[in-house]
């Protein structure tokens, strides 16, 4: 299949983004994660399969659903739609059935032209405000070659290109994708190896080892002009002063080809989703992170010897009571 064919399956198209790169951008979220992380904040992304969903608050219960399938991947469990995901093949028989929008198939299939004409419609807003395009996920370098297309199409428009990763990747796909990048934000989660094994089902040195290589093409000019570091701080997981300071030890050799290092403060808005998917989430209950607490984050890579310039905490934390 020629470039120009690649197909990928997108769970969402995001406009008037203010947290995946600079300006104004529109985030495409493409289905499947390598990772399992206890937090993940996109939790319908992880599957690389379209997925069905049932929204309670739509819902009448009125049975249409149940009667359609023709899986039986559908029952009425008290006063909810309980869906059997082993058996529903994601047809979208029942999502046309329901009269009141309750269900949705999460996860459709472009093609990179396609998908780039979607994109461009946003240009304007690109070129007022130095934005562009970012590909997320998921993990967007599970569907690498669709990436890569979809990229290269961009940067034919002119478009600035952001690619969200984990670091769970095969390095040659990454090589062979960076010509088309202008920005790579690069997840750095946990430093302990058996800390890191435990919260995302993955080994570290993996994606540490990814690292070394991208900054490696970085050194040789063939990696991407811009590079962000970007951590999650999560309560009783990655919220370790300890954490911060090993991955400021690992990074800091880096720093000069580093432009940014986010430090990111733990929210709970995505529990609802985890509802819909019929999940529970370990850290529904979890309360926001203080400021002081992220100050502190950003005191100790600053310690470390971090540039203070370029290293900050975003996100929302907890209002103080007076």
């Amino acid at each position: 299949m020629s470039e120009i064919e690649q197909s990928g399956l997108v769970l969402e198209i995001q406009r008037m983004s203010t947290e995946d790169g600079p300006g104004l951008r529109t985030t495409v979220f493409l289905k499947g994660c390598p990772l399992r992380c206890t937090w993940c904040h996109n939790p319908e992304s992880i599957s690389p399969q379209p997925r069905l969903q049932w929204i309670g608050s739509n819902c009448i219960l009125c049975g249409s659903c149940i009667d359609i399938c023709p899986d039986g991947a559908l029952v009425l469990a008290g006063e909810k739609i309980r869906i059997d995901w082993d058996q529903c093949m994601g047809c979208g028989e029942c999502v046309e059935e329901c009269p009141t929008n309750a269900l949705e198939i999460l996860g459709k299939r472009w093609t990179s032209g396609e998908l780039v004409e979607e994109l461009v419609k946003d240009a304007a807003f690109f070129e007022e405000s130095g934005g562009g395009i970012t590909v997320s996920g998921g993990e967007a370098m599970m569907q690498a070659d669709f990436t890569k297309a979809v990229f290269r199409k961009l940067k034919s428009r002119g478009i600035h290109t952001t690619l969200d990763t984990c670091g769970m990747y095969r390095p040659e796909k990454m090589e062979a994708i960076l010509p088309y990048v202008d920005l790579v934000l690069f997840d750095f989660k946990e430093s302990d190896p058996q800390l890191h094994r435990e919260y995302t089902g993955a080994e570290r040195d993996i994606i540490f080892s990814n690292f070394r290589a991208l900054m490696e093409c970085k050194e040789k000019g063939a990696g991407p002009v811009n590079l962000w570091i970007r951590t999650p701080i999560i309560p009783d997981a990655t919220a370790r002063v300890e954490n911060i300071r090993e991955i400021a030890r690992f990074i800091i050799d880096y720093q000069d080809q580093i432009d940014r290092w986010e430090i990111c403060a733990f929210n709970n808005l995505c529990k609802d989703k985890y509802a819909r998917l019929g999940q529970t989430w370990r850290f529904a209950e979890s309360p926001l992170m203080k400021k002081d607490e992220m100050d502190r984050f950003v005191r100790t890579a600053v310690e470390e010897g971090f540039d203070s310039d370029k290293v900050l905490w975003t996100g929302m934390t907890a209002q103080e009571r007076i």
